[in-house]
């Protein structure tokens, strides 16, 4: 999936905060023979997509805990969709839009469209891939799906079944395989630019989070969120206990997702490699926990079990982009301030009337953006004397590589976000009606309410 990731196995042993102790280069003799390589990397490829098919779950657990009793069967029902969904349009078209191979003479901004992915035959295995098509399609298409589920939990509460999927369909099917081209397929960042995203804190986190802010925008907020004086009423959560749930299973399918992104286990390197970024994808996870509790403890005299929570989730998308170079230290840091990001970031949605239900584009878009940006630092060694400008030079460039990624990574997702969503607001609807949205989405929408006795009083 990411084309350039093993370049950064050997920024990783050079000094200093950002940087490991150099070690001993691996013999040749500890690289696995091609038969036993490709049986190891393709159990990578399928331990990782389980786990992160497992944040579907995570996902869903989250989003039920936040919104209100009336709405939760809906949110549930919008999670298995939305995965299934995923799993189609990346089998039918979303594969080969990613992956269509550039000719060299190209720019490589288009994605192309082969026809529908086809799996190896029964029995079948061609070991000069290095891996089973089928497991490495399997791990795309988590990721596809993950995308999909941060729209989701945004826009909760306040939008009909139908339009929210038929949006699903283009994010997975086009909008997201085209950012996933520019990069991991070889085109236009990774070919013109040298843009670096590891495991998707921009191509996946971003995307997800561009999208649902431009459906934030145009649907608007839920009835009664903001009054007429800038007063922001505050619609609680049914179900904490539920929520933290949701954010530990996301938690523990984060190894899946940064951890497999090593896209390699046919030598000890690489399985060291992916030791190291188990520790540093959940060290930074804690950095946003502890950092976004201090501050809440300050600013509101009260911690804040939410803020908390989205703090790991931050954290983990912070350190997303490049999970492998940092030390831990460093990893710390970044997922330290991906938490305070989310502190800093949802009052200040609220201030712009931007109606956020669970926190996803604080986490998700500003978490993403500042983990993607600092690659630029994380993968850079230390200078000897005398080579401090070539080290500026070097972080510079890098820095201004990321930040193309992340502004054209804006433009085409909000752009084709924006003409989709203003496409079914003024064709079929977005939202329910008034009367509905008050009594909920469960019993309009889908006629099963989670909690059947509190609805009625009972």
């Amino acid at each position: 999936m990411k084309r350039s990731v093993l370049t950064f196995a050997a920024l990783a042993s050079g000094a200093g905060l950002m940087a490991q102790p150099a070690f001993a280069a691996v013999p040749d003799a500890e690289v696995v023979s091609g038969g036993t390589a490709y049986i190891l990397n393709t159990l990578l490829f399928l331990i990782g997509g389980f786990l992160v098919m497992w944040m579907a779950a995570g996902f869903a657990m989250l989003e039920a805990g936040l919104v209100r009793a009336k709405n939760t069967s809906t949110q549930c029902l919008k999670n298995i969709g939305l995965y299934s969904i995923a799993g189609l349009m990346f089998w039918v078209i979303g594969y080969n839009i990613a992956y269509p191979g550039f000719a060299e003479d190209s720019l490589g901004l288009i994605g192309g469209f082969t026809g529908i992915y086809s799996m190896q035959e029964v029995g079948a295995a061609d070991t000069e891939t290095g891996y089973s098509v089928a497991s490495d399609w399997f791990f795309q298409m988590v990721f596809c799906a993950t995308t999909a589920s941060i729209v989701s939990g945004t826009i909760a509460e306040r939008v009909k079944i139908v339009p929210f999927f038929i949006f699903v369909t283009v994010l997975t099917g086009v909008i997201y395989p085209v950012v996933v081209s520019w990069e991991w397929g070889g085109g236009y960042l990774d070919s013109v630019h040298g843009f670096s995203d590891f495991a998707g804190s921009t191509l996946v986190h971003s995307t997800g989070g561009w999208a649902a802010l431009m459906g934030a925008i145009i649907i608007g907020a839920r009835l009664g969120r903001y009054g007429p004086d800038g007063k922001v009423n505050v619609f609680p959560g049914t179900n904490i206990p539920l929520a933290t749930l949701g954010t530990f299973i996301l938690w523990l399918g984060w190894f899946g997702f940064n951890g497999a992104s090593q896209l390699a286990m046919g030598t000890v390197g690489d399985v060291s490699d992916v030791s190291k970024i188990f520790v540093n994808t959940n060290m930074a996870a804690a950095g946003g926990v502890v950092t976004a509790i201090i501050l809440t403890q300050v600013l509101y005299k009260k911690a804040d079990v939410t803020m908390a929570l989205n703090g790991a989730l931050a954290g983990l998308v912070s350190i997303t982009a490049e999970p492998l170079a940092p030390s831990v230290g460093a990893s710390i840091v970044i997922g330290g301030i991906g938490g305070a990001i989310v502190v800093f970031t949802v009052p200040l949605l609220d201030k712009f009337k931007i109606d956020d239900v669970v926190g996803a584009i604080p986490v998700h878009l500003f978490a993403g953006i500042w983990g993607t940006l600092v690659v630029a630092y994380s993968t850079q060694t230390t200078f000897n004397e005398g080579e401090a400008n070539e080290y500026t030079n070097s972080v510079l460039e890098q820095l201004g590589a990321q930040a193309v990624g992340v502004a054209l990574t804006a433009v085409w997702v909000c752009a084709a976000s924006a003409i989709v969503w203003l496409a079914l607001k003024y064709t079929i609807g977005v939202r329910p009606s008034e009367e509905d949205e008050i009594g909920g989405l469960d019993h309009a929408e889908i006629g099963v309410e989670a909690y059947p006795e509190f609805a009625r009083g009972t």
